[in-house]
């Protein structure tokens, strides 16, 4: 039985100056300490208190004492105390810290992004070499900087964000040292002596971080991979995957489940299963596509159409929590870089059991939908099937088929044109409503690499789309729509493809834009769909065309996984969820696993994660991926640029900042920077409004969209840069004539009378 100690005991274990009274002591147990018995002891005493006398107050004893002592480790480095230097513990939120994030610039200043949203905070160099890129640190406000922006110190560093950094080995005066293919990290990492591992100077490594930096010392590391020269066929991709933390390595459990997994569909797996390998299923993809997830299947139903969309049905292989599954989530997608595909699932599934490949039997889930004449879907149903995939075709072989009919005889095509016409049919039926339903449709141009035996690049040519690309699309469209309506109706909660409106600062921007091009956007302050999509079809045939396209792309959200079903802005769909791709997609297969239990009666959870942070770490993985793949492909095209310095390229302005204009080069799609001060003698000011970079003298714009020629100064491969300059002597479009254009002359205008107007003042003082 515990005792209680006398008032006058208590009262003298109180530190000085603290009006409250001490909590009951108990000797017989310890109390158990929590994060929340220290934060409310701490904010109710006001003041910082040292860890004994929290300890004193929460009567903490020796057996609870451990305990106690990684509370308050977890709360210092989750960022939610402080220790001073009194060795007292501060609660960080009253002390006008804040915590976040730092985002380095290649530059060598950086920001903190406070967790808790507002302005970012400014990390001058002299702070930025005490972390890292992606560091989480507390900091205090400590004024502004000389451009006006919140400035801060760095406090504490929470947790280490890199511990191993791919990068280039350099030696200078016997000293060794990576700098990190990540330009964020703008320190140097210093190699430790016995560190180097045989490395040599200009080799690509991969180095394990030693001792983080901190404001008296450098970064220092050790060597422990050695991924080749700068110039290897494939290294770009061996660097994308370690700068971006992507995995590429299964799991031993993962191994062992994939080899245990059948060579083919067997009798017991068919069993509660609708048989649709009498349906003339095909599957239509790319010329190196591997990978097949979806087969479609068209016949007349009445006025409209029956279309069936078999989807591979990973969710039987890849039970929930289990060593693929685990491995699958990490991953969150499959990651396309040119010649290499990093798959979500082993080869053993993704290319065998569960691809949908010509001449075997193979499980789906189907979505079987009745579609009448105008492209309204009028019933759908859901159900596990076996089919048997009739041919492997690709977008070409369907689109020159489907142009000329005749081609198709004496192949297996042959058989199949009546289907595929039937598709075909379907797909302009589809279209027609997509364009009375009001989704956007920006027109996008599409780009493939050709390599040498070798693996070098050799040409960039271009990879239209045609109606064989359209025709899988609409199809996948369709089915995704009544996944999500499925998942809605039963009340199942999944994770929707969302794709919210613009948001009202970039409306405004927007607006403003096209007042200048005397457009406006229909909407008011919640433009829909419709509005866009009527806007683009008013302007298409307008020479600016390009520019206001990609203004109004820039102006929208980007689409994101959520359980939170807010719709999708861009394809005007009400719900939207993506069903069609699980070898490729972790969310498809989420979505596959709630159908399945709805169709069962049952209720679908996954295990370890909630909706919310499963949708969140799908965005990131997506996200992962894509800079993963568009970091190659910037290498890829510097490489090829390489061999073209001097040369002079027609192009078009993509971007345009302050410090100058960015082109894409016609054919190429490659970009380039042309420094301000390579622009024709002249002062330049930015318009951020109206994307233009605009002469104070001469009254010269250089807007997004215009037209330039392009000549190839300089390639940096070890920062995938190209600077170019401008060819003044055969400017493409006459681009003297765009700065006196419908919309550069009053933009022009305006900018040189204001800029007078500023310098007025002077002249009078002057004289």
């Amino acid at each position: 039985m515990s005792k209680t100690i006398p008032l006058r005991r208590r009262a003298a274990s109180r530190p000085a100056n603290d009006g409250r009274p001490a909590r009951r002591q108990d000797r017989g147990d310890d109390a158990k300490p929590t994060r929340e018995s220290i934060l409310r002891e701490l904010t109710d005493a006001g003041v910082p208190l040292a860890p004994a006398e929290v300890a004193a107050r929460l009567a903490i004893g020796r057996k609870q004492q451990h305990l106690f002592d990684q509370c308050v480790a977890t709360l210092e480095r989750d960022g939610e105390i402080l220790v001073n230097r009194k060795g007292e513990l501060c609660i960080v939120a009253k002390l006008d810290l804040v915590r976040g994030t730092v985002q380095g610039h290649p530059d060598g200043y950086g920001f903190v992004v406070p967790d808790e949203g507002g302005d970012d905070l400014f990390l001058s160099p002299r702070e930025m070499h005490k972390v890292l890129h992606g560091d989480r640190v507390t900091a205090k406000r400590i004024g502004v900087d000389r451009r006006g922006r919140p400035e801060a110190a760095i406090v504490d560093v929470l947790e280490r964000a890199n511990h191993d950094v791919v990068g280039r080995l350099h030696e200078e005066r016997g000293l060794w040292f990576v700098e990190a293919e990540n330009r964020r990290i703008n320190q140097d990492l210093l190699i430790a002596p016995d560190g180097r591992m045989n490395a040599q100077s200009g080799q690509v490594v991969v180095v394990e971080i030693v001792e983080q930096p901190s404001e008296h010392g450098e970064a220092v590391a050790r060597v422990k991979e050695v991924l080749g020269s700068p110039t290897d066929a494939g290294i770009e991709i061996e660097i994308a995957l370690r700068k971006h933390d992507l995995p590429f390595e299964w799991s031993t459990a993962a191994n062992r489940q994939a080899q245990r997994l059948p060579a083919e569909v067997r009798p017991a797996d068919r069993k509660g299963r609708t048989d649709l390998t009498d349906l003339a299923l095909v599957t239509i993809d790319g010329e190196t596509a591997k990978d097949f997830d979806d087969a479609v299947y068209c016949e007349p139903d009445g006025r409209g159409f029956r279309l069936v969309v078999a989807i591979a049905d990973v969710s039987h292989y890849v039970r929930d929590g289990d060593a693929l599954d685990q491995d699958a989530r990490e991953r969150g997608t499959s990651v396309y870089f040119p010649r290499r595909v990093i798959p979500m699932l082993p080869e053993a599934l993704s290319n065998e059991l569960c691809s949908l490949r010509p001449d075997v039997d193979r499980l789906c889930m189907a979505c079987d939908m009745r579609i009448d004449a105008r492209g309204t879907i009028r019933s759908y149903a859901f159900y596990p099937a076996v089919m048997h995939s009739r041919a492997r075709l690709t977008y070409t072989q369907v689109y020159a088929w489907l142009r000329e009919p005749a081609r198709a005889k004496g192949t297996p095509g042959a058989a199949l044109l009546p289907y595929l016409a039937q598709l075909h049919t379907l797909y302009k039926v589809l279209f027609a409503a997509r364009e009375r339903r009001g989704a956007i449709d920006f027109d996008t141009a599409e780009l493939a690499l050709s390599f040498d035996p070798e693996g070098k690049i050799a040409d960039i040519v271009p990879a239209p789309r045609n109606d064989a690309h359209r025709l899988i699309e609409e199809c996948m469209l369709a089915a995704n729509v009544c996944a999500a309506q499925f998942l809605a109706e039963h009340e199942q909660p999944a994770l929707y493809r969302v794709h919210e409106g613009p948001p009202p600062e970039k409306l405004a921007s927007l607006r403003e834009f096209l007042a200048g091009s005397a457009l406006t956007l229909t909407g008011g302050d919640a433009p829909t769909a419709m509005d866009y999509a009527a806007l683009v079809d008013r302007i298409r045939d307008r020479p600016d065309f390009d520019l206001l396209q990609t203004v109004l792309l820039r102006s929208l959200s980007r689409a994101e996984y959520s359980p939170d079903n807010v719709g999708h802005f861009g394809l005007a769909y009400e719900a939207y969820a993506h069903f069609t791709s699980p070898i490729r997609r972790y969310p498809d297969l989420l979505v596959h696993r709630a159908i399945k239990a709805v169709l069962g009666g049952k209720r679908y959870t996954p295990k370890d994660d909630t909706w919310a942070d499963l949708g969140v770490h799908c965005s990131m993985t997506e996200r992962r991926a894509d800079d993963a793949s568009r970091d190659v492909l910037q290498w890829l095209k510097c490489y090829y640029m390489r061999e073209r310095i001097g040369e002079t390229c027609a192009g078009t302005i993509s971007g345009v900042a302050s410090f100058g204009i960015f082109v894409t080069l016609d054919g190429l799609a490659i970009d380039g920077l042309v420094h301000v001060t390579d622009l024709p003698r002249d002062y330049f000011h930015f318009d951020g409004v109206r994307h233009a970079l605009i002469g104070e003298r001469t009254g010269r714009v250089f807007q997004l969209a215009g037209r330039v020629r392009a000549k190839v100064a300089r390639v940096d491969l070890e920062r995938s840069k190209i600077d170019f300059t401008l060819d003044e002597s055969a400017q493409v479009d006459d681009v003297a004539a765009l700065a006196r254009s419908s919309f550069a002359e009053p933009l022009a205008r305006g900018e040189r009378a204001r800029r007078i107007g500023k310098r007025a003042p002077n002249r009078r003082r002057g004289s």
